[in-house]
């Protein structure tokens, strides 16, 4: 809870729930690329602790169509060459963009690195070691 301590009058993200068909599938599959941990099952949730006191609950959603979402991660630029060769290493495309349309590239935006990707339920996911520029 550092981030508490350190905006203790932030409101902050504490956790989200991702729709997947397969959950330990699709939970296993970013904590890999991402270098993380999957949690004990929390009743129908798996969760993936981000360690920012944020946590992805994966739930199994079988009986309706799954709505792609976006999820973009800000990671160290020292662990963001790790996470494309484990992409590469799993056979997932990564691209520039979050339309998919340069495959196989990083972007370089506000002076960091970033790449794109699709996880088994079709959620785009977003990896970049600068946030955005917001004016």
């Amino acid at each position: 809870m550092q981030n508490t301590q350190q905006y203790p009058n932030a409101v902050q993200l504490n956790h989200t729930v991702v729709h997947a068909r397969n959950r330990q599938l699709s939970a296993e599959f970013l904590a890999v690329i991402l270098g993380l941990e999957v949690g004990a099952p929390f009743g129908p949730f798996l969760p993936v602790d981000l360690g920012n006191g944020v946590t992805l609950d994966y739930y199994a959603m079988t009986d309706e169509p799954i709505q792609p979402q976006h999820y973009a991660f800000l990671v160290p630029d020292e662990r963001f060459d790790t996470m494309i060769t484990r992409l590469e290493a799993v056979g997932v495309t990564y691209y520039a963009d979050p339309h998919h349309t340069e495959p196989g590239h990083i972007n370089r935006l506000f002076g960091g690195r970033g790449a794109y990707f699709a996880d088994p339920d079709g959620h785009n996911m977003e990896i970049m070691t600068r946030p955005y520029a917001r004016p």
